[in-house]
């Protein structure tokens, strides 16, 4: 995996372009996070920048270095600064606790270890804290299957139901989970309609 998605990013554009996912962009909106704010698996970083724009202070990490570069070229690009780390997460020495929201943007990790991660996340998270969440479920598939540049993981275990949600997030309250068609506009990877879900949550 480390391998494919510094490929990804070792391309000139960015992946999934320079904006915000469309549903971050409205959750800020609403909710107007204050704070510190964490991002899993954010890749070339066009959410992380954005929210460190609206004054939030950004943490973020993924497994691809070409990614964290990109991410810092764009956070340059806006004067704002973010704290980007290269790894995995049990080893990221992230402290319970520790942020004001976290924010899960396609962050299909592998079947292997996502409920532990997700475990690990919601310990992160202080109470009182939201998480905003979007990725493609388990119907999401015959839509990649009839567009493959919608994009998405083409292995159903990587793929989230709203069962998924509520069984790996026990101890968040939920405001918001829902199954909804969108329409992906995200650079060169996100192209089309595609099944996803949808999650806001805040801790207990």
């Amino acid at each position: 995996m480390i391998e494919f998605w510094n490929t990804r990013y070792d391309e000139p554009q960015y992946a999934y372009g320079k904006s915000p996912n469309a549903f971050l962009r409205e959750v800020m909106a609403t909710f107007s996070p204050k704070g510190s704010i964490l991002f899993p698996a954010e890749g070339e970083g066009r959410n992380a920048v954005y929210a460190a724009t609206q004054g939030l202070q950004v943490s973020a990490f993924d497994i691809s270095n070409s990614g964290r570069n990109k991410a810092i070229q764009l956070a340059n690009k806006h004067n704002v600064t973010l704290d980007y780390q290269v790894g995995e997460l049990p080893y990221l020495h992230y402290k319970e606790d520790s942020f004001d929201h976290i924010a899960l943007i396609y962050a299909h990790f592998p079947s292997s270890v996502r409920t532990h991660y997700h475990k690990l996340l919601s310990k992160l998270l202080k109470k009182g804290g939201y998480l905003f969440f979007e990725a493609f479920s388990k119907n999401h598939i015959p839509y990649r299957t009839k567009n493959p540049k919608v994009g998405g993981p083409d292995n159903l275990s990587m793929l989230f139901s709203v069962e998924d949600i509520q069984n790996e997030f026990k101890d968040i309250e939920i405001i918001t989970l829902e199954e909804t068609i969108v329409t992906l506009q995200e650079g060169n990877y996100h192209n089309g309609e595609g099944s996803v879900i949808r999650y806001i949550g805040r801790k207990r």
